[in-house]
């Protein structure tokens, strides 16, 4: 059994928010979260495209860096990059086990009294791959809240709030405030804190969590004016003058309206960086704008045969109304092939995407998380009007689904569950979808 394999053992669904194993672990291994400046970015949606735009922005400037983000597609490698790509299977299995090791020990001496989840041990692991590679930056992705998630351990120089929507409210709570108080535990004192379009409610508890921690604000549209040159394939050219610098005009290297709002947020964050001593210049901005990668957010695969298939997470409602606008846009309803996990909100998804799609394909991917494909088929016609209802089709697995959209027309939107995605990469012939 491979290192990683032992990891997932674990139950990656167990739920157990605290600070304490991950603080026992990195403890253990002699912090290394602390060998290197870290930036640290939550948000319910938007989150991995910010990390992408700033780690490439931060390569270009010529430095080494490190990202962690999670979940990954098809290889847990991609959880870790280095310098843009998935770190190799043996760094990745000799980090892992240097955390068990550590682990033992501490459970052995009566440090730990518990064996760590797993993303708490995936987390320790990614700082000590980090580290073993010597990277100048590490760009980390909050898991799921920010407060007592476990990549809050790091001392970061700047940290950000990309975006606050509902989602994951049986860990976080119901209501928008009690997610915007989870989110807003990153914030520290004297570090600058980078925010989105947060909306007013979500606002004012960030605002004052930051006022309580004494983390300066940065809000990213203020005194920002944004000019939208054009779009091409579902991509932006925008011109962006901060307060200090203008950049572009520049494509976008992700596609979707919602970008330009991410891009705020990641040139603002890039600034503060600057400030902080990690000198970001123009260019390097630009470059992480232009040359980003960031798999799964509106990423259209075309096969040789001429289908192809646009595949977004889009996992929440935030990310299906995204979705749904960029759909509009396109002028057309393309059939969707639809799967989610047990814990989401489908119905609000549906109620975003049906009008924006034609036939729904429902499916289940193969993984316990998953809610089975007749019991979404339920849920999703409970959303649609009775003549609609017809318009719902039930896969039993991913590659039914495939066949049974494209029977319906060349092009098909595949979407729901990054868990999915992972799935259907390789069936069209992508298995890295990093390459």
């Amino acid at each position: 059994m491979t290192a990683y394999a032992r990891l997932l053992a674990r139950d990656p669904n167990r739920s157990k928010y605290d600070l304490s194993r991950i603080q026992a672990l990195v403890d253990g291994l002699g912090h290394p979260e602390r060998a290197y400046p870290t930036v640290l970015i939550a948000g319910t949606n938007g989150k991995g495209s910010v990390a992408a735009i700033v780690e490439r922005a931060l390569r270009a400037s010529g430095r080494r860096t490190g990202r962690y983000t999670s979940p990954h597609l098809v290889h847990p490698e991609e959880r870790i990059a280095i310098d843009g790509r998935p770190v190799d299977t043996v760094d990745f299995e000799a980090a892992i086990r240097a955390v068990e090791a550590v682990e033992s020990a501490l459970i052995n001496d009566g440090r730990l009294r518990e064996t760590a989840t797993f993303f708490e041990a995936m987390t320790a692991a990614a700082f000590e791959v980090l580290r073993r590679r010597a990277v100048d930056v590490g760009v980390i992705e909050v898991g799921l809240g920010g407060q007592l998630d476990a990549t809050n351990v790091c001392t970061p120089v700047a940290t950000a709030i990309v975006s606050i929507d509902l989602d994951h409210q049986r860990e976080l709570g119901p209501a928008i405030r009690d997610v915007a108080a989870a989110k807003a535990g990153i914030a520290r004192q004297d570090v600058p804190l980078v925010i989105g379009d947060l909306g007013d409610e979500a606002l004012d508890v960030v605002a004052a969590a930051a006022a309580a921690a004494g983390a300066p604000l940065v809000y990213a549209a203020e005194g920002t004016e944004c000019v939208v040159a054009g779009a091409a394939d579902g991509r932006l050219t925008i011109t962006l003058q901060t307060p200090t610098r203008t950049y572009g005009p520049v494509r976008l290297a992700l596609a979707g309206a919602h970008q330009a709002a991410n891009a705020f947020v990641a040139v603002a964050l890039l600034e503060a960086l600057d400030d902080a001593g990690i000198h970001v210049d123009r260019a390097a901005v630009e470059t992480g704008l232009a040359e980003a990668r960031w798999p799964g957010r509106l990423d259209r695969v075309t096969l040789a045969d001429g289908r192809s298939a646009l595949l977004d997470a889009a996992h929440n409602a935030a990310g299906a109304r995204a979705l749904a606008s960029a759909l509009r846009g396109s002028g057309t309803r393309p059939p969707l092939v639809f799967a989610a996990s047990k814990d989401k909100d489908v119905s609000t998804m549906i109620a975003a995407l049906a009008p924006a799609v034609g036939d729904i394909v429902v499916t289940a991917f193969a993984d316990p998380r998953a809610m089975p494909a007749d019991e979404l088929a339920a849920r999703v016609r409970t959303v649609v009007t009775d003549v609609e209802a017809a318009r719902v089709r039930v896969a039993p697995t991913p590659d039914a689904a495939l066949a049974a959209a494209w029977a319906l027309a060349p092009s098909i939107v595949v979407a729901g569950s990054i868990f999915l995605l992972g799935e259907i990469y390789p069936r069209l012939g992508r298995p890295d979808p990093f390459a």
